[in-house]
């Protein structure tokens, strides 16, 4: 009877074990094998291969951008998922709110990055992480309205240093000053700028217009505002007297603005903040920012897996301690640092387990979210794996080397989650 057993059990094993085989086994002692010998397998190599992968500036780029990914992504993760997990436990709509952060998980990897292509792109008007960025900026510093702008030699203008320009002579009061400036493209002049009126003399106060001295379709003359020309709506006026600004003023939309007398005699001058660049925001996924914007893509999708986890793991407590430590005095910080989060080691643990095994995996959204000219920057081991295994210059043994490697660097995650699982399950 027991030897019937026995090939019974063996019997409903036996397509397992052989779809294992094919699957892992025999593709790992492959992996093994094929990482010792050269790019075309025949000769072998020694351990050239994993040299290679510790000389090559490209390959260690990645060793080292996945220890940043193990280090900071499940790290973040698992803390938002513990914030929100905690949080949504006292309020009314902390349902909602688990789904529509847990939401991103029913989207792909390959979906994910092209949102967030999309998200990081340079220009303000396409990218939604540039248009909050500049939104924020342009609330503390405005930007500024005409960067280009400059003067014509025929213009009244001179350049005063610093990307400023001054008046060549001194205004005086009743004598009409004009400000004419060329270098605005027509699609970059403000929507509500109005056609530029001449200025007109106003007693003892200085008037005078700041137009864009550019007639579309040709015509029109120097330093006459022309009927199809537009004021320069924005701009900063500043009188200067010895060296000392004693009057400033803002150019209407028709470009007239106006100064009290006390700038009688004084040089006329546009400050440079009328003219800096126009600030667009953050390179995202420039050299510099590429990582962590993917690690932020990342977050965004896995910090609702962590919360669900630790969220379950959270309804199992028992209240009783948590109302004793109150009892006792703990304020809500004290009872979440010493007695929720060591209660929830072992979900905690499970989730950054998990986290760290799945990162070292990253693949997909650094492949879509990365362009081309930095995707040397945002090198990851699984990126770097594709990219020796496959392509007209492929090296499978380097490729071998570097799945070998990342085998390597699993196991011993895997081990140390074997090891609690089976602490765990003797208590």
């Amino acid at each position: 009877m027991t030897g019937t057993r026995k090939l019974m059990a063996a019997a409903f094993l036996l397509p397992a074990l052989v779809l294992l085989g094919a699957l892992v086994v025999y593709p790992i002692g492959y992996s093994v094998y094929r990482s010792f010998f050269d790019q075309s397998g025949d000769t072998f190599a020694g351990l050239a291969n994993y040299t290679e992968i510790f000389t090559d500036d490209t390959i260690l780029t990645a060793v080292q951008n996945n220890a940043v990914w193990v280090v900071v992504a499940p790290t973040v993760a698992t803390a938002l998922g513990l914030m929100f997990a905690v949080l949504t436990e006292r309020v009314r709509w902390g349902t909602a709110f688990k789904l529509v952060v847990f939401m991103p998980m029913a989207i792909s990897m390959l979906a994910a990055g092209i949102i967030f292509r999309l998200v990081y792109e340079q220009d303000p008007d396409r990218g939604v992480a540039n248009a909050v960025w500049v939104g924020v900026h342009d609330t503390f510093a405005e930007s500024a309205g005409y960067p280009k702008a400059r003067p014509l030699p025929v213009h009244p203008l001179k350049a005063a240093g610093g990307g400023a320009f001054v008046t060549k002579e001194p205004v005086r009061a009743g004598t009409p000053a004009k400000l004419p400036l060329i270098g605005v493209a027509p699609a970059d002049m403000p929507g509500d700028a109005a056609p530029a009126k001449a200025p007109a003399p106003a007693g003892d106060r200085i008037t005078g217009t700041a137009w864009l001295d550019f007639t579309r379709g040709g015509g029109g003359a120097p330093n006459t505002v022309d009927a199809k020309e537009l004021g320069l709506k924005g701009l900063k006026v500043e009188a200067v007297k010895d060296g000392r600004v004693v009057a400033t003023a803002t150019a209407a939309a028709d470009g007239t603005f106006s100064l009290p007398a006390a700038a009688d005699g004084a040089h006329l001058r546009l400050p440079e903040s009328n003219f800096r660049a126009r600030y667009n925001g953050v390179d995202w996924l420039g050299p510099s920012f590429v990582t962590p914007a993917i690690i932020g893509s990342y977050v965004w999708m896995w910090a609702g897996f962590a919360m669900v986890l630790i969220a379950a793991g959270l309804a199992g407590l028992p209240r009783e301690l948590l109302e004793a430590a109150r009892v006792d005095g703990a304020n809500e910080w004290q009872v979440f640092r010493r007695v929720t989060v060591p209660l929830l080691a072992p979900v905690l643990a499970v989730v950054l387990v998990t986290l760290m095994i799945n990162v070292l995996k990253i693949f997909d959204l650094v492949f879509i979210i990365a362009p081309g000219s930095v995707q040397d920057d945002a090198n990851v081991l699984a990126l770097q794996l594709y990219r020796s295994s496959f392509g007209t210059d492929a090296h499978l043994g380097v490729g071998s080397a570097i799945s070998v490697l990342l085998l390597l660097l699993v196991i011993p995650v895997m081990l140390f989650n074997i090891r609690r699982i089976r602490k765990e399950t003797r208590r």
